[in-house]
């Protein structure tokens, strides 16, 4: 899924998972589900990290743009 590239996003920005939930309201709980890949993050907590990241939803995700069949 999206796990490893939301997981990564947050350790590049230097954060932990606390403190992603203090900053985003998203539970620390609900980051370890995401970033284990055990389900995937909703829209408004991809719109949530994507803000906090200063990055696009597609960045958040890994998506690359070059990769036009993804």
């Amino acid at each position: 899924m999206y796990g490893a590239e939301i997981k990564n996003a947050r350790k590049m920005h230097g954060y932990t998972q606390k403190e992603v939930e203090q900053k985003t309201g998203i539970p620390q709980e609900t980051q370890s589900w995401i970033e284990n890949n055990k389900g995937v993050a909703n829209i408004q907590q991809c719109v949530l990290l994507a803000n906090l990241y200063e990055i696009s939803i597609d960045e958040l995700i890994g998506r690359d743009f070059k990769d036009k069949n993804t």
